[in-house]
């Protein structure tokens, strides 16, 4: 045993809470990356005008959203793949899921016409998802945490991400080939 005077230098490792199979890690790193350098790519012939001008760049709601989505893409992406259960892990996913709300909310806003159109069903996916993440994170329960962080991350990120890009109109479809 140590006198009180002497300190160990070697630090306790803690493990991980939980990870993800090098597979699931694959997809993730694929997915963040695409979508984050396509946003990217987009946003960035959008506002330097090598892209059409599109008429719902106008609206407030659709400012917020981009301004939102753009840093959640490759953060989540990040706090998938880093090490779990670290003070910058804890940090970084409490606004990451301050992001996915306000991206959600400011959603609500976004309409053609009066109606919802299908994609506004990743709305309450979204915050209930959310929800869900925190809930599971306070009680301890990892393998509910990483079951509903992979389905907000790849369900309600990527696959709204890849219609915006894939639908002829939208906003990052114009920019990304307009």
């Amino acid at each position: 045993m140590l006198p009180f005077s002497q300190k160990s230098s070697r630090k306790p490792q803690k493990t991980p809470a939980f990870d993800i199979s090098p597979q699931m890690r694959a997809i993730v790193m694929l997915a963040a990356t695409t979508m984050t350098l396509a946003a990217f790519y987009a946003v960035g012939r959008g506002i330097l005008g090598y892209a059409p001008d599109h008429p719902n760049i106008r609206h407030l709601a659709v400012i917020i959203h981009v301004t939102t989505v753009l840093p959640a893409i490759p953060l989540g992406g990040f706090l998938l793949l880093a090490p779990k259960g670290t003070p910058m892990h804890k940090a970084l996913g409490k606004i990451w899921v301050a992001l996915m709300v306000a991206t959600a909310l400011s959603a609500i806003f976004i309409r053609s016409g009066e109606n919802f159109s299908f994609i506004h069903i990743f709305i309450p996916m979204t915050l209930w998802a959310s929800y869900k993440l925190i809930a599971t994170a306070r009680r301890g329960d990892m393998k509910g945490h990483k079951k509903e962080i992979l389905s907000l991350y790849l369900g309600a990120l990527m696959i709204p991400g890849v219609v915006s890009f894939a639908l002829p109109g939208r906003l990052m479809n114009v920019w990304l080939f307009g």
